[in-house]
């Protein structure tokens, strides 16, 4: 009865520090909770053999650096929550005009990988760092308030449409330069939004057919347009590219409920096991079983950041989640059906879940600002209900 007593209070000291410290919908906390555990898991399971490549066999280099970055995002991710949504908008401009800066200077000095100058290294920490992932969350930020500031003119397409599509066409046609996959996805969540925000379908007609004249000049003209036509044309080929097959293998290996935590062997032999094809090494650990939970967190998450959308107290605040929350879930399914064989491989990571650089740390922002406006959403909800109590107290009396 004393330990019954002891672990009791304990639990009472927890839940009334989480209720103190961790503000906003706390089933999106344990959604990110659940998934950063599983990333370290994984990550550590997957990155063995790139252990032995490159740290001379100390598989535990690679699982304390991306542990530290799972617990950054998770620390950006509290900070960011305590935040003032609205205080976001103040700067989002300027992110926007700082990341067009760093996305000019990426592409023709940054770091070359895989043909690619997507990278600028952090001195001092010597991270790798892309300044796409600033501008995707920065752009998302200010379109969602310029779409929330334009709700009473939202039919005048030169007033209200062409400012939006100004800074939409400048960012995404950057980021498509040198990554076009994650620009077709961050144009995608764009005309979401825009949906979302009651623009009109014609006006997102002519944002279309001017984001595939861009898109065009970006595969003419980019570092991977070459890459992009030929992973198209290898996918609708007969040949099956190496990386893909070994990733079917790690499927097929895991069978209803997978081989166990660290049994991978496709690790060993699939490119990227750690990022690209992290969901091949779930399943075949984890099996089918393991791989619908990864899903179900998603859409979980999905149906809270819809949810928080339609119970948002301002415009700005439901259309930001729309954005920040489709974002995410559009990478995680792209990732997902790549990884089963639906799609050309796009190198794109699973996010919260891939080992990944400051991409981690983005995500966690992205969150962070998501739980800011549930945060406010609650409290508002808090003050309704001590509102209507009153009035019935009063009306008793």
């Amino acid at each position: 009865e004393l330990i019954e007593f002891k672990i009791g209070k304990h639990m009472r000291k927890v839940k009334e520090w989480a209720y103190e410290n961790l503000k906003g919908d706390s089933i999106i906390w344990l959604i990110i909770l659940l998934l950063s555990i599983f990333s370290v898991l994984v990550v550590y399971s997957a990155t063995g053999s790139l252990a032995y490549k490159y740290v001379g066999g100390n598989t535990e280099y690679y699982l304390l650096k991306h542990s530290a970055l799972v617990f950054l995002s998770l620390f950006a991710m509290w900070v960011v929550h305590k935040i003032d949504y609205r205080y976001y908008t103040k700067i989002s401009k300027l992110l926007l005009w700082v990341s067009v800066f760093l996305l000019v200077i990426t592409w023709f000095f940054g770091a070359n990988i895989n043909e690619a100058t997507r990278w600028l290294t952090i001195p001092i920490v010597n991270q790798a760092f892309q300044p796409s992932d600033l501008a995707k969350l920065a752009l998302i930020v200010t379109l969602a308030s310029m779409l929330s500031k334009r709700q009473q003119n939202i039919q005048d397409f030169q007033r209200a449409i062409i400012p939006m599509l100004i800074w939409i066409g400048l960012i995404c046609g950057l980021i498509a330069m040198t990554n076009i996959s994650s620009a077709v996805m961050l144009f995608g969540t764009c005309m979401v939004v825009l949906f979302i925000g009651r623009v009109p379908l014609k006006f997102i007609g002519i944002l279309l057919i001017i984001g595939g004249f861009t898109g065009m000049i970006a595969l003419k003209f980019g570092q991977r347009g070459g890459t992009a036509i030929s992973r198209v044309e290898t996918f609708f080929g007969d040949v099956i590219p190496y990386q893909a097959q070994q990733g079917y293998a790690a499927i097929a290996a895991g069978g209803l409920f997978g081989k166990g935590p660290g049994q991978s062997d496709q690790r060993n032999f699939l490119p990227s096991a750690y990022s690209d094809f992290i969901y091949a090494i779930i399943i075949e650990e984890y099996g089918l079983v393991g791989g619908i939970i990864v899903i179900l967190l998603y859409l979980s998450l999905l149906y809270r950041g819809m949810k928080a959308t339609t119970h948002s107290d301002t415009a700005y605040g439901g259309l930001l989640v729309s954005g920040l929350v489709f974002y995410i879930i559009f990478q995680a399914m792209i990732n997902i059906g790549v990884t089963l064989g639906l799609g050309p491989i796009t190198g794109l990571t699973l996010p919260l879940l891939s080992m990944g650089g400051t991409s981690q740390l983005f995500f966690g922002i992205a969150i962070g600002m998501v739980l800011s406006v549930t945060q406010s959403e609650l409290s508002s909800f808090s003050r309704d209900a001590r509102g209507n109590q009153l009035k019935n107290m009063e009306t008793m009396t």
